[in-house]
């Protein structure tokens, strides 16, 4: 039989998943069950997030890899904790450098956009502070599927085609050369077996010393090798000073729900911008509060865009961005017609996102990502490690707040999120997809609770996307009813026929003894309980 495993001719619904003992909910089947097998071997969430993360890093490195950052909202033991894994700049990289190399753009594949990875330290930082079983346990799904081989999924196969195709026309020069000996000169199918022995051999070496080898080892040195042996910018002292953090996730009340995102130099602010803002404003009816959102969505990613840097970096404060007399402030210029701001075009990207839950009551709401795809295209010879390419993001006009500087991390677009109630824990949810990940928050949020629709329902909601101005990409099973209204209210509404734009998530909401999951429909996504 020669079956297409992209189409899906007709409507289908998924439920929610119920489960006592612990819960895995992520973008990719192998994954998530690699996930709920540490769950089941006496693990914790964080233990299993880990091992989740690790193997996405295999079966799905059409999004995230070795060489990503990583992010992450944990509740432990009756706590809320955030994680900041993310790279900056290389010290030898800066305007003045670049302009020395006749360079005025940062280009998505190219040394310019290539920041420190942070992926590694992420993993070993949560472990520390609240795994429960051995650090090298964690890593073995993931070096089993990378040595064994493992089916790809189809999701994954539609990505990987496309990235394949587009580097064959755009990567030139023996550098590139390397994506292609890793990943291979043709993309797989649905269901082949890939191996990727070169991840199996550097995720074993991180997994025994504690990812030490990433950042003051043998791998470190390779890394080194590589960029000065192709002109990148890269010195060990950029990897052996680099640090993961533990942070103070910050929150707005919204409707009784206290609605927790990271602090800068990730985006997630604007989701909760956004949230304040809505409050100020009433509706009557469905399009009304679509309208809403979406002004308020627009208002809060101005400010966003203006101010979002490393926190180090910043010139407002957080407090205010997410003050109420600020929001009250900004709601007034919402009207019953759209706004038209300016900022420039939003880009798109790749990510994954996965929600772990254990039997303790622990929860965690983790993202990793590559930022473009694979990334810079740019892969460390024999290593498996796909460079992402953060640093695309920065600006080169020193009159920006992203500007680029040495050792500066640039706006981060991936945000996990996490919603609580009276100093309890509801459940971690999260929505990746580059810059419309605070978009997602925001109507997967609004979906729960202005809404009530539960997870599953709350994730298979019809998407809208802010593009630029007044330009709102939908998708196609949009009501075009409200479509309609929203035209009349003068924003300019366009279909789209893939669902890819419009990013994917996860939830996972404690109701009393009984954890409710939801998954993704746009992606291959899957919960696995026990």
């Amino acid at each position: 039989m020669n079956f297409d495993y992209l189409e899906y001719p007709y409507s289908s619904k998924r439920t929610c998943v119920f489960s006592k003992n612990g819960v895995v909910a992520t973008s990719e089947p192998l994954a998530a069950q690699a996930g709920i097998d540490i769950l089941r071997k006496g693990g914790n969430a964080i233990d299993a997030a880990i091992a989740t993360a690790a193997t996405l890093t295999v079966v799905e490195p059409t999004s995230n890899g070795i060489g990503s950052d990583n992010f992450a909202i944990i509740w432990y033991n009756g706590k809320l904790y955030g994680m900041n894994s993310s790279g900056y700049s290389p010290k030898n990289l800066s305007i003045k450098e670049l302009h020395k190399r006749g360079i005025n753009e940062i280009k998505p594949h190219s040394w310019e956009a290539v920041t420190v990875p942070g992926t590694p330290s992420g993993w070993n930082l949560i472990w520390k502070n609240f795994g429960k079983l051995d650090f090298k346990k964690l890593f073995e799904p993931a070096i089993k599927y990378a040595n064994e081989g493992y089916p790809v999924s189809a999701i994954v196969s539609y990505y990987w085609k496309r990235a394949n195709k587009i580097y064959k026309q755009k990567l030139k020069g023996e550098i590139f050369k390397y994506w292609f000996e890793t990943f291979g000169e043709k993309a797989p199918n649905p269901g082949e077996i890939i191996r990727l022995p070169y991840h199996a051999e550097t995720l074993k070496k991180i997994s025994e010393s504690n990812a030490k080898e990433f950042y003051n080892g043998n791998l470190t040195e390779k890394i080194i090798q590589f960029s000065k042996k192709y002109n990148g910018y890269f010195d060990y002292s950029d990897f052996e000073n680099f640090k993961s953090e533990l942070i103070e996730p910050v929150s707005i009340n919204y409707m009784g729900y206290d609605i927790w995102e990271l602090p800068p130099n990730v985006q997630g602010i604007i989701t909760l911008m956004a949230l304040n803002i809505l409050k100020n404003t009433t509706y009557n009816n469905e399009y009304e509060l679509f309208h809403n959102s979406i002004e308020a969505l627009k208002l809060a990613f101005i400010d966003g865009k203006e101010y979002i840097t490393d926190i180090s970096k910043m010139e407002v404060k957080i407090e205010e961005m997410l003050s109420e007399n600020y929001a009250k402030t900004r709601s007034k210029l919402i009207s019953n017609y759209a706004l038209e701001p300016t900022p420039g075009k939003i880009p798109s990207s790749n990510t994954v996102y996965l929600a772990t839950a254990d039997k303790w009551g622990n929860m965690v709401s983790f993202i990793q990502s590559n930022y473009m795809g694979f990334g810079s295209g740019i892969v460390v010879p024999k290593t498996g490690i796909a460079l992402q390419n953060r640093g695309h993001s920065f600006s080169l006009n020193k009159n920006h707040v992203n500007y680029l500087e040495p050792l500066k991390k640039p706006y981060h677009t991936i945000i996990p999120g996490f919603i609580t109630k009276n100093n309890n824990p509801i459940g971690p949810f999260g929505v990746m997809g580059g810059y419309m990940q605070p978009q997602g928050h925001l109507q997967v949020i609004l979906n729960m609770i202005d809404k009530n629709l539960n997870p599953q329902a709350a994730l298979d909601a019809p998407r809208w996307q802010w593009l630029e101005k007044k330009t709102i990409l939908i998708e196609k099973d949009f009501p075009s009813h409200i479509a309609e209204k929203l035209e009349r209210m003068g924003h300019e509404i366009k279909f789209s026929l893939s669902s890819g734009p419009f990013g994917r998530g996860q939830i996972i909401i404690k109701e009393k003894d009984v954890y409710v999951a939801g998954t993704e429909k746009r992606a291959d996504g899957y919960i696995a309980v026990y």
